[in-house]
């Protein structure tokens, strides 16, 4: 068991950043503050699933995989995302998300949410389930990916970056964070300060609402952020708070979701 968590780590490092989504410190980052609002109840679950594993570590599973040669998890690529035409109205978003009945983000995650609930379930498949859903819970908060699908969520979007050839999608996936130049528990501890009532309001709501969330603010990203513009200084201070928000909401939504599978 050591050496295959050492071979997982090792192929973390070595895979290039451009495969991840929110980027390693994004996904770590929202599944720590979730760890941080767990119940006892659910810690004792999840630890009994992860062993001494944590959550922040798993969070980047599903992204690694997408480098397996044996294509045994290929079908799980739509999992990350799902497109949405720009600036519609609500009844228009759930219209379009109630029609995508394939495996995508929105399917996938309350399938694997279902999965968790079933006390039946071998530890794998339990293990496996966890997995996605934390990882899926970072995704949805990225704007991008619930985005347009006629760029790819901004993958076509040409942009540079502090003077070096980028996309727009590459930037909030990895870029914006990694430009705040902290660790992702340090990056935790200066989000994690929201109040008791702040929480509870972030927590309120469903998938689809928080998904329409993530994909009105991909709206303002898309207003805002023009083909070959060059990004720097004034966009991190245009869009941090939103970043910010969007990694702790992530975070206290998937605690909500973790504490309600295992009460």
């Amino acid at each position: 068991m050591r050496k295959k968590i050492l071979t997982g780590l090792i192929l973390a490092f070595l895979l290039p950043l451009a495969t991840f989504a929110w980027g390693p410190n994004g996904h770590r980052i929202t599944a720590e503050i979730a760890w941080l609002h767990l119940t006892p109840q659910a810690r004792k679950a999840i630890t009994n699933i992860l062993g001494r594993e944590s959550l922040a570590m798993i969070a980047n599973w599903p992204d690694f995989i997408k480098s397996d040669t044996t294509h045994q998890y290929d079908h799980t690529s739509k999992w990350h995302y799902l497109d949405f035409p720009g600036n519609i109205d609500r009844a228009k978003f759930d219209e379009l998300l109630n029609a995508a009945n394939d495996e995508n983000l929105y399917t996938q995650t309350q399938a694997m949410i279902k999965e968790l609930k079933n006390r039946n379930l071998p530890k794998d498949k339990q293990r496996f389930a966890l997995t996605f859903l934390v990882h899926m819970m970072g995704d949805m908060h990225q704007p991008l990916h619930v985005g347009r699908d006629e760029d790819m969520g901004g993958n076509k979007i040409a942009v540079m970056w502090f003077d070096k050839p980028s996309n727009l999608h590459k930037v909030w996936d990895e870029q914006l964070i990694d430009f705040q130049q902290l660790s992702y528990t340090e990056y935790t501890k200066a989000l994690d300060i929201a109040s008791a009532a702040e929480i509870k309001t972030i927590q309120q709501g469903s998938i689809a609402d928080w998904m329409f969330d993530s994909h009105q603010l991909s709206d303002k990203v898309y207003a805002y952020t023009q083909p070959d513009a060059k990004l720097s200084y004034r966009y991190n201070y245009v869009f941090v708070k939103d970043l910010n928000q969007q990694l702790l909401k992530g975070g206290l939504r998937l605690a909500a979701i973790l504490n309600n599978i295992y009460k």
